[in-house]
């Protein structure tokens, strides 16, 4: 990989859009280009970055983009990569935490009757 390649504008917003997930189809319509310019152009991309599938297309994307080394120890990247996994986790499972528990408040506050202490229990007369 070519770590300094100089992309134009268009070609870095291709490459984005491929590191990204997209397919050629949904790059072209986002670019409001043919299908074949996208084809062209990514295939412009792989030349100057030294990469041959889009995989290596989005780490080159996301070394570059986010500066990271090319050149990590494989202890460090896996190290790397379970940290970015537990963020990524994280960030979708708190809202869904969040709302669990609120909606146990809601339960709590709506239930009605008596509470009353037997041998450090809590039981709800209703």
């Amino acid at each position: 990989m070519n770590a300094s390649a100089i992309l134009t504008r268009r070609e870095y917003e291709v490459a984005e859009l491929l590191a990204w997930g997209g397919t050629k189809k949904q790059v072209a319509q986002h670019c409001h280009m043919a299908i074949r310019t996208a084809e062209n152009t990514a295939r412009n991309i792989y030349v100057k970055t030294g990469v041959t599938k889009v995989n290596e297309l989005s780490a080159w994307w996301f070394c570059t983009h986010y500066s990271i080394s090319f050149e990590l120890s494989p202890l460090l990247r896996r190290t790397l990569a379970v940290f970015m996994l537990l963020l990524f986790c994280s960030l979708f499972a708190a809202p869904d935490k969040m709302q669990m528990r609120s909606r146990r408040a809601e339960n709590c506050r709506a239930s009605s009757g008596r509470r009353s202490r037997e041998d450090d229990t809590y039981t709800i007369e209703l």
